[in-house]
This record gives structure tokens, C-alpha cells and sequence, in this order.
């Protein structure tokens, strides 16, 4: 396979105000490992009062891990305590931590600065190594913030290195305000995939419906091929200046990317999770 579809309920379902039923949510992700996904984006362990719809992952993961097949199953985590409880569970492969390279950012999602979120990261991956699981670490606010803070692509250069340098392999980056520009998107995988042999760099993109193909083409056609999606375009982040700004949707990725390789994906098992999806997302 190609390309690595990565699909993500987690970020479709963590910011839903009404509660989505535990059995709904085992129903549904059943659903999308029949699909053939690389990876399925589950859940996480983070404090369930910052997160309450996350409060149930465990018994998500108890029903639904049997039954994973290959596809690999990937949670997230803010601190060492989510890291160890994550590392205990037998069917999760991925352990994912949001690393900012926007100080205020980092402050409002993880209650810590840059350099404090760098060291939790180096513990989560050593949490993860000793429990033969592999870390994700993700680059949010990679293209750009809504703060109005200064961005420079050079800089996150300089993070990705040094996450690197800890011998994390998976490091995806994150355009989490969809504020990315092509220009910016083609710099930043063609330097770092040429760069770095060995780890494969992400894209967990977000983007207002009806412009999100530029920016995937251009890291496509840098040499990335590892996408994050979701069903719909469903979820995104709460702090993106449009509210129209949500996930990359999953059926438009496999429509673009299956006009140049196999994705892999069961296409009739495809269907069959996509017209759930309005339900459970409501």
C-alpha cells in the first residue's frame, strides 16, 4: 500500500456538546475497521472534565480491540499519567501527543510551555518504547495560528528535528486552524522528508470544505503519504476563526488518492460507515 489513510473519529467526536452513546460509539468503530484503514484514531486518555465525550475510552477499546484486524490502533494523550494508562491497554499500537509550536497554544491545550511539552514528549516516547507501542508526535499550529503570533516555517524545521533526534518515526504535522499555504506546505515535506530518512512526516490537515486539495497535492506531491481524515469533515479545532473549519473528509482523500495508487480501502464497508456517520455525529 502506497498511501496510509488514517482515520479519525477522536477528532471528529471530542468536541460534540451532546453525549454520544459508549455502544453507539463501539458500533460505529467496528464499522470503520472493516474498512482497512492504517489506523484508526480512536479515543484518549486526557483528564475527562477537559474532554468528557474521550470519558469512555477504555471500554471502547476493551470491545472494539479484538476485533482491530490490521489496523492499527491509535489514541492521544497530554501527559505521562495518559501515556501509562495508554501503554497498559494490549490492542493500542500508536500513543499520539500534540506538540505545539505556538507557545499559547501549547499553554491552552496541555497546561504547559514548549519546553515542558518537549520533555513530557521525550517521557511519553520512552513510556511507549518500554510497551512496544510507538509514538505519534503531532505539530499543531505547524502552518500558521489564530493568535496572531509570528510563524515561521523555519521553526518548525527546528522542532521537527529535535523530535526526531528522539527517535520518534511518525511525526505528522498539523494545519490545526487551516491557515496553511501551499507555498508553505510544499517547503516543509520536501525539506523534511528529504531530511530525515526513515521517519515519516504526517498530514493531519484541517480546512474550511471545498479547499483542502491544494494543500494535500502539494504534500503529496512532496513525498507524503500518511493523510488524516474524517468522515465528512466532521470535528476540527474549536479555536479556528471559521466554524466551517474541520477535518480533511475522508471520502474526498480516497476519491483524490485513488486516482493515483490503491488506498487500500473497502469501498462497499466505506459506505456502510459513511452513512452512519450523520447519526452519530449528529
Amino acid at each position: 500500500m502506497e498511501v496510509k489513510i488514517i482515520e479519525c473519529p477522536r477528532d471528529a467526536m471530542q468536541g460534540i456538546a451532546h453525549n454520544i452513546p459508549t455502544e453507539r460509539k463501539i458500533e460505529f468503530l467496528r464499522a470503520l475497521l472493516a474498512c482497512g484503514f492504517h489506523t484508526l484514531d480512536c479515543g484518549s486518555f486526557v483528564n475527562p472534565a477537559v474532554v468528557p465525550q474521550m470519558a469512555d475510552t477504555a471500554e471502547v477499546l476493551e470491545a472494539i480491540g479484538p476485533l482491530r484486524g490490521n489496523t492499527q490502533l491509535l489514541v492521544i494523550v497530554g501527559n505521562e499519567r495518559g501515556a501509562e494508562t495508554a501503554a497498559a491497554v494490549e490492542s493500542i499500537g500508536y500513543i499520539g501527543f500534540p506538540f505545539s509550536v505556538n507557545d499559547t497554544f501549547q499553554q491552552r491545550n496541555t497546561k504547559a510551555g514548549r519546553d515542558e511539552a518537549f520533555e513530557r514528549l521525550k517521557s511519553i516516547h520512552r513510556i511507549a518504547a518500554d510497551a512496544g507501542k510507538e509514538t505519534v508526535a503531532y505539530i499543531s499550529m505547524a502552518f500558521g495560528n489564530p493568535y496572531g503570533d509570528p510563524y515561521d516555517r523555519d521553526e518548525v524545521v527546528l522542532w521537527a528535528n529535535r523530535i526526531a533526534a528522539l527517535g520518534i518515526k511518525t511525526i505528522s504535522l498539523s494545519d490545526t486552524v487551516g491557515s496553511a499555504r501551499v507555498e508553505d506546505v510544499q517547503f516543509l515535506y520536501d525539506h523534511l522528508i528529504n531530511r530525515h530518512i526513515g521517519v515519516e512526516f504526517g498530514a493531519h490537515f484541517h480546512s474550511i470544505p471545498g479547499r483542502w486539495m491544494p494543500k494535500i497535492a502539494a504534500a503529496y506531491h512532496a513525498g507524503c503519504r500518511r493523510f488524516d481524515g474524517a468522515i465528512l469533515g466532521y470535528g476540527g479545532c474549536p479555536m479556528a476563526a471559521d466554524t466551517l473549519t474541520g477535518n480533511i473528509p475522508t471520502e474526498g482523500l480516497l476519491s483524490w488518492l485513488g486516482e493515483k495508487t490503491d488506498t487500500g480501502i473497502d469501498k462497499a464497508a466505506f459506505a456502510k460507515a459513511m452513512a452512519m456517520a450523520p447519526e452519530i455525529y449528529g
